[in-house]
């Protein structure tokens, strides 16, 4: 008969009382999540005074105990074994104690009150940056369990849901330290696909593999942009280029892959169109296409299920998200992550420093953890405000792929019950 350890049965016990106690709960998840649009968060930015910032505080207290009540409600939906799954109990375990918390802080009065508010929400974010990797680990291991449309819809709701929370809070953050918020309203499209582009190309690369350090670097490829290169429009910087950081990343690792040795790489073309109700963003690649045994179709790349991707169920895969799960830094989706890593890796290089000291980077999944859900990310980025992302291969040549967002900042966040 096997044997739970104390910590596992005191898991098991605390997850029984939440799924049977939770008269609380109920209340919260019977409430409609009071969604904003992008001009919403811009006008508070905007007309910023004391009891705005008071107001704003309020509504992100009682907010976010509301959409963490339904995300607790859709974990509660699932089979009791996969919400005991580990990765799902942890995510399960941090949604509780941060719903406790937050139906419990007091009303905000006072700028006093908010300044103790603020620190508590970045304590909250810090703590919750495991959850991707978490979730990311329980749902793989699920994933015999669920169908994939059901196990991708839930997916999908999970981190729309949490990109919601982190951007109320981050906003809010921001408004108190006498920022106008998160959105750039003149967020200049070329600009960010050249930071992108930049940073990249201060980067090594290995012909043989993408991710490995090696003493034998090769040039990343040229970034051409064309097209509507002045367009601008209000969005949220952050989640812009990362979608860009990924999608040039993915399209340089391809194009030297499969191009390696030459002395001149085909570049990569983006293409920046302005109509009068979205911005397009095209890019578009000589890196062989998509092609591979594991997937059917382009849009499988974004699936969490291993009926769709084959490489959800892979033991290095699964390996590397329970590392990146016990790690406290987890994984937070942003670009300055990603460069990190890099910059630790070419520090430690250049001080002749090994790697074998720094489990973390060894093991990959230090800060810039190569988790195989940044393509999935980026998706669910894209259509956090009603954008799309489409990927159409041309195997045996290259890849297009298509990111459309939404410029008048009207949708409101798309948000599932």
């Amino acid at each position: 008969m096997l044997r739970c350890s104390s910590l596992t049965q005191a898991r098991f016990q605390s997850m029984n009382l939440h799924f049977y106690q939770n008269r609380q709960l109920e209340l919260y998840a019977s409430k409609e999540a009071q969604r904003l649009s992008l001009r919403q968060l811009v006008f508070y930015g905007r007309f910023m005074s004391e009891e705005r910032l008071i107001k704003s505080a309020n509504y992100v207290r009682t907010e976010l105990p509301v959409r963490l009540a339904h995300r607790i409600r859709d974990l509660q939906a699932l089979p009791y074994a996969i919400v005991m799954q580990e990765g799902v109990s942890k995510v399960y375990e941090l949604y509780w104690s941060a719903f406790e918390k937050l139906r419990r802080f007091p009303r905000i009065e006072t700028l006093e009150d908010n300044e103790r508010f603020c620190t508590f929400l970045r304590g909250l974010l810090d703590e919750h940056a495991v959850i991707i990797p978490n979730l990311s680990l329980g749902l793989s291991l699920s994933s015999p369990h669920l169908p994939p449309d059901q196990l991708d819809a839930f997916m999908r709701r999970m981190l729309v849901s949490r990109i919601s929370r982190r951007v109320l809070a981050e906003h809010h953050i921001a408004l108190e330290e006498d920022h106008i918020g998160i959105i750039y309203t003149g967020l200049n499209v070329e600009k960010s696909v050249q930071r992108c582009t930049a940073l990249l190309h201060q980067l090594t690369h290995s012909s043989n593999d993408p991710g490995a350090l090696s003493k034998d670097y090769i040039q990343w490829p040229a970034v051409t942009i064309e097209g509507h290169v002045g367009a601008q429009f209000a969005y949220i910087r952050e989640h812009l280029e990362y979608i860009i950081f990924e999608l040039l990343k993915n399209a340089m690792q391809t194009t030297v892959a499969v191009h390696g040795r030459k002395s001149v790489l085909p570049g990569i073309l983006v293409t920046i169109v302005t109509a009068s109700d979205s911005i397009g963003i095209r890019i578009s690649d000589q890196g062989g296409g998509l092609l591979n045994p594991q997937i059917r179709t382009p849009s499988d790349l974004f699936s969490f299920s291993h009926v769709r991707n084959a490489s959800r169920l892979e033991q290095d895969y699964l390996g590397l998200l329970k590392t990146a799960s016990a790690s406290p830094t987890g994984m937070r989706a942003t670009v300055d992550e990603l460069v990190s890593r890099w910059k630790d890796e070419w520090r430690q290089r250049e001080d002749g420093t090994s790697l074998k000291n720094d489990p973390e980077l060894k093991s990959g999944v230090g800060r810039h953890p190569r988790l195989g859900i940044g393509l999935a990310m980026c998706n669910i980025f894209a259509r956090y405000f009603g954008g799309s992302l489409e990927l159409v291969s041309l195997d045996g040549w290259g890849t297009d792929v298509y990111l459309k967002l939404p410029k008048l900042g009207t949708n409101l966040e798309g948000i599932e019950v």
